[in-house]
C-alpha cells in the first residue's frame, strides 16, 4: 500500500522553470502538503515570494498538483512536487536525494506529513498495529527525515541564502491534551516535542533553528468527521479564540519563521490553538 508510484519521484509543477541547477532563491520542503494544513504552509511561503518550494504528498497527486499551481500563482518562484511517504526509509532517502539533485540545497524543511489512528478506541483496546502504524509516520518519519534534510542544510550552507535555515515540526495540542481514545497519536505528538528539543540542540551550531507548531484544532479533511463534536465544544467556549482554526493560520506562523523573525530562537513552541493551553479561574 506504501511505496513510490512508478511516475517519477519529483517532478517539475511550474509551467516557466528550468530544472536543475542550485537557485538563489532558499528552498523548503513541506511533507503531506498536498491538502489540510501543509497545503496552508505552502500558500502562505508562496504568499512571501522567497522560497522555492518542494510539495510532499503520499497518495493524492492531483491535489498536489493543484496545490503547486496555486503557490506559483501566489508568487512562488519555483514548484516541484514530490512523492513519498515519510514512514518508508527509502522514499525519505530518494526525496532528499531529489531536492538535492535539483536544487543542490535545503534551507526549510517543515515536518507536516501526519495520519489519524487507524483504530480510534479506548486505550484498554487498542491495538499494536494502530500504535505502529501512527508512529512510523508521526514520529520515526520526521525524526529520520530531519536527520537527512540537516545533513544537506550543512553540506549546501556554503551557498546564498536569505533568511534562516530552520527545521519546523508540526505536532498539535495533542501532545499535552490527553485523548483516552487515540493514545498513540498523542504519544507521537509528544514525542515530537522531545524531537525538536534534541535537534535544536544538535544543530545550533551550524545555525539551523529547530521549532514545534502546536495546532490546536484547525479545520481540514481530517477533522471534518468530528465536525459536530467540535462545533458542540466550542459552542461551550472550548478556546479563548472560540472559533476553529484555519490551514493559513498555522501557514503565516510558519512563514514568520522562515523569514527570519525570530534569529536569537531555537526549541521554541509556537501555539496556534485559539489559546485552548491557556488555563483560567
Amino acid at each position: 500500500m506504501r511505496g513510490i508510484v512508478e511516475s517519477p519521484l519529483l517532478r517539475d509543477a511550474t509551467q516557466d522553470g528550468q530544472p536543475g541547477g542550485a537557485p538563489m532563491q532558499p528552498v523548503a520542503l513541506i511533507t503531506g502538503a498536498s491538502r489540510g494544513i501543509g497545503r496552508g504552509i505552502a500558500l502562505e511561503l508562496a504568499r512571501g515570494g522567497g522560497h522555492a518550494l518542494v510539495i510532499n504528498y503520499l497518495r493524492q497527486e492531483a491535489a498536489a498538483r493543484e496545490c503547486a499551481e496555486l503557490c506559483r500563482d501566489a508568487g512562488a518562484p519555483r514548484v516541484e512536487i514530490a512523492q513519498g511517504d515519510v514512514a518508508s526509509e527509502a522514499d525519505r532517502e530518494r526525496v532528499i536525494a531529489s531536492v538535492r539533485e535539483r536544487f543542490g540545497r535545503l534551507d526549510l524543511l517543515v515536518n507536516n506529513a501526519g495520519i489519524a489512528p487507524p483504530d480510534r478506541v479506548d486505550l484498554l483496546e487498542a491495538t499494536q498495529t494502530s500504535f505502529d502504524t501512527v508512529l512510523a509516520t508521526n514520529l520515526r518519519g520526521p525524526y529520520f527525515l530531519t536527520q537527512l534534510a540537516a545533513k544537506l542544510m550543512i553540506a549546501s550552507s556554503c551557498l546564498e541564502h536569505r533568511g534562516t535555515r530552520a527545521v519546523i515540526n508540526i505536532s498539535s495540542i495533542s501532545a499535552f491534551a490527553a485523548s483516552t481514545n487515540r493514545g498513540d497519536y498523542c504519544i507521537a505528538k509528544a514525542g515530537l516535542s522531545m524531537m525538536t528539543k534534541l535537534w535544536a540542540v544538535r544543530l545550533a551550531e551550524f545555525g539551523i533553528g529547530v521549532f514545534e507548531i502546536q495546532p490546536g484544532v484547525i479545520e481540514t479533511d481530517m477533522t471534518a468527521g468530528v465536525r459536530e463534536k467540535y462545533d458542540a465544544r466550542f459552542a461551550e467556549g472550548l478556546a479563548p479564540i472560540n472559533r476553529w482554526g484555519e490551514p493559513a493560520d498555522v501557514g503565516r506562523c510558519v512563514a514568520a519563521i522562515a523569514h527570519a523573525h525570530f534569529p536569537y530562537s531555537t526549541g521554541q513552541v509556537f501555539q496556534i490553538d485559539g489559546g485552548f493551553h491557556l488555563r483560567s479561574l
